[in-house]
């Protein structure tokens, strides 16, 4: 049997920015991998190197920060 790797991605994204284009994408019904969460930030820019380490301890596979 075999089964198909599906990393889970911590998104960090800006509420100005990045966040806007993440929730038009559920209002229009558009569907992206399960393996993603989006974290809400108020800027990229006050993200802390420790944030993303936690999503690393906690099992992500993978982080990406979108301003």
């Amino acid at each position: 049997m075999s089964q198909e790797f599906e990393p889970r991605i911590v998104a960090f994204c800006c509420h100005h920015c990045a966040y806007g284009a993440a929730d038009l994408a559920g209002a229009m019904r558009l569907r992206y991998p399960e393996g993603v969460r989006v974290v809400r930030l108020p800027c990229t820019g006050k993200l802390d190197v420790a944030h993303v380490l936690e999503a690393f301890e906690r099992g992500a596979d993978g982080a990406f920060v979108a301003g």
